[in-house]
């Protein structure tokens, strides 16, 4: 196959298989679904990889694979195939997979096995702070992970272990990785009020109970109006009247000091 490129990753970085290649009804597979498969090198709609469970090296289409970063960030699946892999056989309670929203563009979605798998939105703010629930921003979603690691804090349960962990040993030592970078997209301030379910009380502009907002998400709000140079925004005016409780700093992530029940959007 012409054009192939040799491809260096993470030890934490692999494909996982969305479907049996070839399909049962062609031959028998050579990959099957959920393996995990090391990259040799891209060729172009194609890839050269061997699984990581049989040492099986051979060549898989991309549409039959998602690329799998830091162990948990999936590329190129949509909510059915997380479905999939989350409900294989002995994939624990717990197990998940951070992966691009189908329903809202420009989100992320946050699939967690339990009953039934759990789908939560992660939205992603302009100082590139990310949270599921705005009363806990996140600098980078590594720290999104690690925290409802330690507690599921209004989720389903904790999360436990990546999505296919259970596929192959777990490396003697894992290597560190830097924050994630995705790609910035635009938030319409203007329309806030789509972060409360049932926005209601014309007197507040912002349609959102002040005491939910984190340190990181009422700081980005003030940022963005303050750089449209428009004093006269009500949100502006909002954001400058409201008397905000104090928020305890720790690390890389930013909580609001009233622990009311964090709204979680469903994706």
């Amino acid at each position: 196959k012409g054009n192939s490129r040799l491809i260096t990753t993470s030890p934490d970085d692999f494909l996982a298989v969305l479907s049996d290649y070839p399909s049962p009804d062609i031959s028998p597979p050579i990959f099957r679904r959920g393996e995990k498969l090391r990259v040799i090198s891209d060729e172009g709609g194609w890839w050269k990889a061997i699984s990581l469970s049989t040492g099986r090296e051979s060549y898989i289409p991309g549409i039959c694979v998602a690329r799998v970063y830091h162990g948990w960030l999936f590329e190129g699946l949509g909510r059915e195939k997380a479905e999939e892999l989350l409900q294989l056989p002995d994939t624990k309670v717990g197990s998940f997979m951070i992966r691009e929203s189908e329903t809202k563009k420009g989100f992320y979605s946050l699939s967690v096995r339990h009953r039934q798998v759990k789908h939560y939105r992660i939205f992603r703010l302009p100082n590139n702070w990310y949270y599921i629930s705005p009363r806990l921003t996140f600098q980078c979603l590594e720290d999104l992970v690690n925290h409802y690691s330690e507690v599921a804090d209004g989720l389903c349960c904790v999360l436990t272990t990546p999505c296919l962990t259970q596929s192959t040993p777990a490396p003697a030592a894992r290597a560190s990785s830097s924050p994630v970078t995705l790609r910035q997209k635009t938030f319409d301030w203007k329309r806030a009020s789509r972060l409360q379910e049932d926005p209601e009380g014309a007197g507040n502009p912002l349609g959102v109970d002040e005491s939910l907002f984190s340190y990181g998400l009422r700081e980005s709000i003030a940022s963005y109006l303050s750089l449209t140079g428009d004093d006269s925004s009500p949100f502006l005016k909002t954001l400058r009247e409201l008397q905000f409780p104090k928020t305890s700093l720790s690390g890389s992530k930013r909580k609001s000091s009233l622990l009311s029940s964090p709204p979680y959007y469903e994706d």
